[in-house]
């Protein structure tokens, strides 16, 4: 690659969606801190800079504010929401306190025809603040009734604001303006394809890895499948596979990810069987934190008890993507608040002896499918329900023991297996992923006139494009009835089935 844009995030809750849209235009960006040293972001080589919304007031002493370097690239840059706000303050315009607080759809009125907002009529506001005084050398190029500066451009240096947010899908057309500037104003080709990424993620891993081995963590799952058939791609049979059987994972998964991945990969496969170590290591253990990170530790234990017996591998690939990154808080790429630990980034102890590969860190889930297809992997596999590392650890709440996860793993299979048989499973099905919870709390029932005091499992099943946000799936009410009356029939324990109806934000996918 050698043109991508820099986005700098200013605390925004969209700040992720920005470079969603941004990847979706097929050209490549990453999100950096806004105060992020400048040789890290420079290392991109960005051809172009978008200021995310964020939420400070830019006339605040202490607010963030664009670093020197931006301004003094000569690229193109657009503001967004506090990203205009901040562009203005730094280039001598002035921003107040709004007696008009704009949130929510507002109505676009473009003032310049031929620019990137010819596309645009309804868009989403979210700001507190106004612009009182345009900088010199801009113009306005849009309003609405509460703002006379909707959006701002300086025609000559390619510096451009709207105070709305194209990112979210409320605004219409709003991918629309982003592609323009990444492609028309900034110029950056869109080449960011699977094709591409596969070429480049072959050249990096060979890069890194050079003569050396690599142990490969996998778990069956798209993630570290695709990135398991990347790095046997790139360096052949100096990778050696390993599966943890942590007897942690779902209904006939593990036979079902042996057969598959021998069949499929034709890589070496080492199969550990481990489930006494992880259950008793997690006995007692209810924080969902702690259990993190006992899976995580155990995993990398038991891989460097294998390294010693293929020859010490230098490297351990994993198939981490950018998800997992963002809500762990990782330290290379945002300051925001730890949703949770990862078992495969936050969760991985420091005295490990092996050196990461990371083929898939800087990628979505879709872009992860995507990958997948081009590198011929069977449908089955890239479109298998994403399941987390540590396993039905983080789906069991409470302690986890072979009871409860018998129980929770039966209850699963019964919602996956009336899913797919409705069609709501599988690449053309709306529901990106589904599953069951148990619960850690018992209530009162009755069956077969006699009174039961047993657990209650939850259902969940979302619908998203890359996993970062996501909505509640409206699953037919039969449907739901139907599984609610196999499991509480058909699994001793469970007495009670409720239908998980939050989104994301504000609540995570996994419950856990």
């Amino acid at each position: 690659m050698t043109k991508n844009i820099a986005i700098l995030d200013f605390g925004s809750q969209f700040a992720q969606l920005i470079a969603r849209r941004v990847r979706e235009a097929q050209v490549y960006c990453e999100l950096f801190p806004w105060d992020t040293p400048a040789e890290q972001i420079m290392a991109l080589k960005p051809q172009g800079y978008i200021l995310s919304g964020g939420p400070n007031s830019a006339y605040e002493t202490d607010a963030p504010f664009i670093p020197e370097f931006v301004l003094a690239s000569g690229k193109p840059i657009l503001g967004i929401c506090y990203g205009m706000q901040a562009l203005t303050v730094a280039l001598g315009g002035q921003v107040d306190p709004s007696s008009e607080r704009e949130y929510g759809y507002a109505e676009i009125q473009p003032l310049l025809p031929g620019t990137m907002l010819d596309e645009l009529s309804k868009v989403w506001m979210s700001h507190a603040d106004r612009i009182t005084r345009l900088p010199e050398g801009f113009i306005a190029l849009a309003k609405t009734d509460n703002s006379s500066f909707a959006a701002m451009g300086d025609l000559e240096r390619k510096y451009f604001g709207v105070q709305f947010h194209p990112e979210v899908q409320h605004t219409q057309n709003g991918s629309q303006l982003l592609k323009h500037f990444v492609v028309e104003i900034c110029g950056v080709q869109p080449d960011w394809t699977p094709k591409s990424i596969i070429e480049e993620s072959l050249t990096r891993i060979r890069a890194q890895v050079g003569d050396e081995r690599v142990l490969a963590a996998v778990s069956g799952g798209v993630d570290s499948s695709v990135a398991a058939a990347l790095v046997h791609r790139a360096i052949g049979e100096q990778l050696v596979a390993v599966f943890v059987d942590n007897g942690l994972l779902r209904k006939g998964e593990s036979e079902q990810v042996v057969a598959t991945f021998r069949k499929q990969m034709g890589a070496e496969l080492v199969v550990i069987n481990a489930a006494d170590e992880f259950l008793s290591a997690l006995k007692g253990v209810t924080d969902p934190e702690r259990k993190r990170k006992i899976v995580g530790e155990k995993f990398i234990r038991i891989f460097e008890a294998q390294a010693k017996q293929v020859g010490k591998p230098k490297f351990l690939m994993q198939g981490t993507i950018y998800p997992d990154v963002v809500e762990s808080s990782a330290p290379d790429r945002n300051k925001a608040d730890k949703i949770k630990t990862h078992h495969n980034v936050g969760g991985l102890p420091e005295d490990m002896d092996f050196e990461l590969v990371e083929p898939l860190r800087y990628l979505f889930k879709d872009e992860v499918r995507g990958v997948g297809e081009a590198l011929g992997l069977p449908e089955s596999m890239v479109w298998r329900q994403p399941f987390p590392g540590p396993g039905l650890t983080v789906r069991c709440l409470g302690e986890v023991t072979v009871e409860r996860v018998s129980r929770l793993r039966a209850a699963d299979a019964i919602l996956i297996e009336e899913l797919s048989v409705a069609g709501f499973l599988g690449k053309a099905a709306k529901t990106s992923q589904a599953f069951a919870v148990l619960l850690p709390i018992r209530s009162v029932g009755v069956m077969g006139d006699q009174r039961t005091y047993q657990e209650a499992v939850a259902i969940r099943a979302v619908s998203t494009e890359d996993f970062m946000t996501a909505d509640w799936t409206r699953l037919p009410h039969d449907l739901l009835a139907k599984v609610s009356n196999r499991i509480v029939n058909e699994v001793d324990g469970i007495n009670r089935v409720v239908y998980d109806i939050t989104s994301k934000p504000p609540a995570t996918i996994e419950w856990e």
